[in-house]
């Protein structure tokens, strides 16, 4: 313990009301019983950087499927073109209508304590791309919506990052995997989580492990760390 490279930060991704049952449009199910270990996670005195990301779109938001004609959320895909290079694009699943700027959907949830977070991150905000990550979106020629979180991490000496949040297959996923790729160890906490698809999540953590990312339950030893370090 007491590691001088040793320096963590709490990620929260989009516990927002939308993402939540009993009424969210895109409700995780499950969702909204992570929360008690996500609030016991952000009283440690250990973590010294503890940040939330909201889902922040624009109504003409390109994932929303009402925004493209005959298409259904969760059947549907569009395919995203980087609008600073035509030759780069991906293919996106198409959602309901969610998380729109300034709506009570797009809120954190109440049950969230948010006196321990110093940071808010809003991404999603332009209407050409999707970003699940919090880091950007998965556009890298040239580098599209940088909401500058790796540069705050990097300031501020962090060295590791723990994800939880909503949805552990999509926005937690790509800000875990994101985080490898600049250069930090990434942890998912297995129970601070809830996928979109329940069913396929083993098949999720096996991808996201060989991408880099560590999935591990609140009892393994650098979770437990957390409540040791003083």
């Amino acid at each position: 313990m007491g590691e001088p490279n040793f320096r963590p930060a709490l990620l929260v991704v989009d516990m927002q009301e939308d993402f939540c049952p009993p009424s969210g449009s895109l409700a995780v199910p499950d969702g909204r019983s992570i929360t008690p270990l996500i609030n016991t996670l952000l009283a440690l005195h250990s973590i010294p950087l503890k940040i939330a990301t909201k889902d922040w779109h624009p109504p003409n938001h390109i994932s929303f499927a009402s925004n493209h004609e005959s298409k259904q959320p969760f059947v549907d895909t569009t395919t995203i073109t980087n609008p600073h290079n035509p030759a780069e694009t991906y293919t996106t699943r198409l959602w309901p209508t969610h998380c729109v700027q300034s709506t009570p959907g797009a809120a954190l949830i109440p049950e969230l304590d948010t006196t321990h977070i110093s940071h808010v991150i809003e991404k999603g905000t332009d209407p050409r791309v999707e970003m699940y990550s919090a880091f950007y979106a998965p556009l890298s020629q040239p580098r599209v919506s940088d909401s500058g979180l790796a540069g705050l991490l990097r300031e501020q000496g962090i060295t590791r990052v723990y994800v939880v949040g909503l949805a552990g297959d999509y926005c937690v996923r790509s800000t875990a995997e994101d985080a490898v790729r600049e250069g930090f160890e990434a942890y998912v906490i297995e129970e601070g989580t809830r996928p979109v698809d329940p069913g396929l999540w083993e098949a999720v953590k096996r991808e996201m492990e060989g991408n880099g990312v560590r999935v591990v339950r609140q009892d393994h030893r650098q979770v437990r760390r957390l409540f040791e370090e003083r």
